[in-house]
């Protein structure tokens, strides 16, 4: 499935990009614990380090009683994806599908969810973004089980907290 170019230059000039960036909240570890796995603290505080220095965006696709929701991870040559989808019986299936594009909006890749029938499922894959600088925008649709894209909705690198500036 591709979405069709004029689509996402709309979505992209529209300039409604509603974004709110996450933060994740401070690790705390006490004496007795930093003495008991040094080394596991050392990982974790490099772990938060290397998702702190990545912008993010938080994206929120809603379609009547099913969405798609989560963070968006604007690394150098993909864009990291995690959330939760929700779908209801009475709706029929839904899949996340996550496409990444270029400053002069060219496709660069697309990924997608694995389907949900009912309730609702965490979602996590990155977008290939094989460019300099990786994605400018991506694109997150939210679409029936056939793949039909329902609501689709831009979001900008520029407008991610964490970006140089911001």
């Amino acid at each position: 499935m591709s979405l069709p170019r004029h689509c996402v230059l709309a979505a992209v000039a529209s300039s409604a990009f509603a974004l709110v960036g996450l933060t994740a909240p401070a690790a705390t570890a006490t004496p007795s614990a930093m003495a008991a796995a040094p080394s596991a603290v050392a990982a974790s505080a490099a772990d938060a380090a290397r998702a702190a220095a990545y912008p993010t965006n938080s994206f929120d696709v809603t379609y009547g009683a099913t969405y798609t929701r989560g963070t968006l991870i604007w690394q150098n040559r993909s864009v990291g994806v995690s959330g939760n989808q929700r779908a209801v019986s009475t709706s029929g299936c839904r899949k996340t599908f996550v496409y990444t594009y270029d400053a002069s909006v060219n496709e660069l890749g697309v990924r997608s969810s694995s389907a949900v029938c009912d309730g609702v499922a965490p979602i996590a894959f990155s977008v290939p973004a094989d460019v300099a600088g990786g994605a400018a925008f991506v694109s997150v649709c939210l679409t029936d089980g056939a793949a039909a894209p329902l609501k689709c909705v831009a979001y900008a690198r520029s407008d991610a907290t964490g970006v140089s500036g911001r």
